[in-house]
């Protein structure tokens, strides 16, 4: 399929429903066709992945149309300076997540981009490493303790920004890490108690949202994770 065909596609499975969601997020109503994440995903299964084409699609500007790019670009072939110029014409916190999770995070040499994004005057490349620590606790299972200090510290020298999307990051980022396993979890608290206790604004709200989480963490057999008390209530 060419661009503009599935772009067709797109459109024909555009509701109003959607369009306005997207609208909320802060997209131009211009650059707004109005398809849910999940007739995406299922759309992307039936194209295959291609540089050429994922290029076409994310130039077009439409958002939708993004959100299929990243699905289709292979990771294998991006670059971290690619990655970089892709996240620089991101607009919502949500292209920024599925970007990272999708793709950023699958690649070699990931965490160079947090240690790059992590000082951006860029929403959301800031936001971006953030969502990058978050979704590497989630997915790697091999990730060092070293590599969730790391990500303590820096979380401690770089959570000062009062963006509603930067904050809110942060707290899911310091909650992921508290979730990997006790040990973590009772760093990950000293640390959310410390910004409550000594930080700006912005670290005071992060702490007390990630001390919500943190505090009620609970072992459950067959899981790697920690997961919420009430979660578990739920389960069983």
């Amino acid at each position: 399929m060419t661009c503009q065909e599935i772009i067709n596609q797109l459109q024909a499975l555009a509701s109003e429903k959607h369009k306005a969601n997207v609208t909320k997020l802060g997209i131009p109503e211009e650059n707004s066709i109005g398809v849910s994440t999940a007739e995406i995903r299922t759309l992307a299964k039936s194209i295959e992945k291609s540089q050429d084409l994922a290029y076409e699609l994310w130039q077009s500007g439409y958002h939708e149309a993004r959100l299929l790019a990243v699905l289709l670009f292979d990771k294998k072939k991006m670059t971290l300076n690619e990655i970089d110029a892709l996240m620089s014409d991101v607009i919502s916190w949500d292209l920024c997540d599925h970007l990272c999770k999708n793709l950023i995070v699958k690649m070699k040499d990931f965490d160079q981009l947090i240690t790059q994004w992590i000082t951006s005057e860029h929403t959301y490349q800031k936001r971006g490493a953030f969502t990058l620590m978050a979704s590497a606790v989630i997915h790697k299972k091999d990730i060092t303790e070293e590599t969730l200090d790391a990500y303590l510290a820096l979380i401690l020298e770089h959570s000062k920004n009062e963006q509603d999307h930067i904050k809110k990051s942060v707290s899911w980022a310091l909650r992921e890490i508290g979730k990997h396993d006790f040990d973590t979890n009772e760093k990950a608290l000293l640390l959310a108690h410390n910004l409550k206790k000594h930080g700006n604004k912005a670290q005071i709200w992060i702490g007390k949202d990630a001390i919500k989480e943190l505090e009620n963490l609970v072992k459950v057999p067959g899981r790697t994770r920690l997961i919420s008390a009430d979660s578990k209530m739920d389960r069983e």
